[in-house]
């Protein structure tokens, strides 16, 4: 069954058989999937999440499943968000 939040499923299995974690796996299977984004290039163009503020923060955390997301402070957001 396909999972709705996941764009190139094969890519998703392949980084989830390398064992890559659901989340960090999503997260590059999305990017990739996406001709907008460029997740090989270093140096994006949106401030570091310091500067975002939290709503923007849980806004990402929800695109990316990020679990117990609510009950997260601005930093631990920030430090989910990192590690993936």
């Amino acid at each position: 069954m396909a999972r709705p939040s996941i764009k190139d499923e094969k890519l998703y299995d392949d980084l989830r058989e390398d064992g890559m974690s659901k989340q960090k796996a999503a997260r590059i299977a999305n990017a990739k999937a996406n001709d907008d984004m460029h997740p090989s290039e270093k140096g994006g163009k949106q401030p570091p999440y310091e500067k975002w503020s939290k709503d923007d923060l849980y806004s990402r955390a929800q695109e990316l499943d990020v679990e117990n997301r609510s009950q997260m402070t601005k930093d631990e957001l920030i430090e989910e968000l990192r590690e993936g």
